[in-house]
């Protein structure tokens, strides 16, 4: 607003001195005038409209320095309306200012000479001060807004810094928070499940074969083992152990790998495009998705086959895990602790989750995450090793190539 101000302002004034001077007539007043308000618009198109205020587009000067010698040529008391023109680059474009200033010095002077023949000492030394005292304050003050915007650039990379640094601790904490209540489940729960297998196992081989107390130790002890297995499952959630030595589609390739291993369900990983590593935390909550996933395959969906397909598209990550199991109606059905949190990880991650499922056509699980904007080393994706059983290793190693 203070750079618009000064522009009217010694505009408005270059105007009214130039008419003081003259013989005010209808012609002499629109040869002044004119000019001056197409240089007025001109100026408010490509400055105030535009948004040219800190950096004034090339048309703006060429058209301003056109009306300006137009306007000298009429009157040189119009010489002044420089200093207008030059409004939008007191700040920014210092040697551009001082530049015009002394061409605007020179043209002062050289008028002062042809209109009176002759310039004395006094005259010319005072127009030379005058010359430096304006160079002076305009680099002065471009020097000014130059130090104001580097410390705004520094505050800022500062505030990034220590956003980023929030948010690394954060990130820190979360995992040393999963890591201690992974030990704390496998010290208390998994070795209390543990124990009490081995106790029934015990006991039941104290009892007749075949008894009823027999067959209700037997039960008890499928279903410790079965809370054994859910708390190594839930350790091992807490802990995604695979990435400590490995990318990502290679620990997805050892989890289908495992699935197959452990229920026979024929489960197998793809991965299409040029694999881009993610932040270790991204790829920590990604993989807590697919297990999840693939956990939900196995207890509830009662599929033949999984598949899990990881698209890297340049920009995201695109996450499908499909199965041909029951599949259920997602309308109809209470989403569980295990989607709400498979749908927070993805949220924390600014990707978007997509459930699809209909009864008896299986369910797709479809997550996809922003990668990194900036150029980053592309994971390497080892090939699977080799299976001691062919089929298995064919069924669960699965390598699209990289277009």
């Amino acid at each position: 607003m203070a750079q618009h101000a000064l522009f009217a302002v010694v505009l408005t004034l270059s105007v009214l001195g130039a008419l003081a001077g003259t013989d005010l007539t209808a012609g002499t007043a629109l040869l002044r005038i004119g000019p001056a308000l197409a240089l007025a618009v001109w100026y408010a198109y490509w400055v105030a409209l535009r948004g040219g205020v800190g950096r004034p587009p090339l048309p703006y000067l060429v058209g301003a320095s056109a009306a300006w010698v137009a306007m000298s040529v009429v009157d040189f008391a119009l010489l002044p309306v420089a200093v207008a023109v030059l409004t939008p680059y007191w700040l920014r474009r210092a040697w551009w200012s001082a530049g015009g200033v002394l061409v605007l010095g020179s043209a002062w002077s050289w008028q002062r000479l042809t209109t009176g023949g002759s310039v004395d000492v006094q005259t010319l030394t005072g127009c030379v001060l005058g010359v430096a005292l304006a160079v002076t304050i305009t680099c002065y003050v471009a020097t000014l807004d130059h130090e104001s915007h580097r410390r705004q650039r520094l505050l800022d990379e500062l505030t990034a810094a220590q956003a980023e640094r929030a948010a690394a601790e954060r990130q820190a904490g979360t995992l040393a928070e999963r890591q201690r209540l992974a030990r704390e489940v496998h010290d208390t729960l998994t070795q209390g499940f543990a124990s009490i297998g081995m106790l029934l196992d015990a006991a039941r081989d104290d009892l007749p074969p075949g008894s009823p107390a027999a067959l209700r130790v037997g039960q008890a002890m499928r279903t410790a083992r079965d809370n054994l297995a859910e708390s190594r499952r839930l350790v091992q959630a807490l802990r995604p152990a695979p990435l400590d030595r490995t990318h990502l589609a290679e620990a997805v390739r050892e989890l289908t790998a495992r699935l197959t291993e452990e229920t026979g369900i024929e489960a197998y990983t793809v991965v299409t495009g040029r694999p881009v590593a993610l932040a270790a935390g991204g790829e920590g909550e990604l993989l807590r998705v697919v297990q999840e996933a693939l956990t939900n395959a196995r207890r509830h969906a009662r599929a033949a086959s999984v598949s899990v397909t990881l698209s890297y598209l340049g920009d995201a990550l695109a996450v499908d895990v499909q199965d041909d199991g029951t599949g259920f109606a997602p309308v109809a059905r209470h989403a569980g602790i295990g989607l709400t949190t498979m749908r927070e990880r993805v949220v924390a991650l600014d990707g978007t989750f997509t459930l699809e499922s209909a009864a008896g056509e299986g369910t797709t699980v479809t997550v996809t995450v922003p990668l990194p904007d900036g150029p980053s080393a592309p994971a390497e994706v080892s090939a699977p090793s080799p299976s001691p059983s062919p089929s298995l290793a064919a069924g669960t190693q699965r390598m699209a190539p990289a277009p």
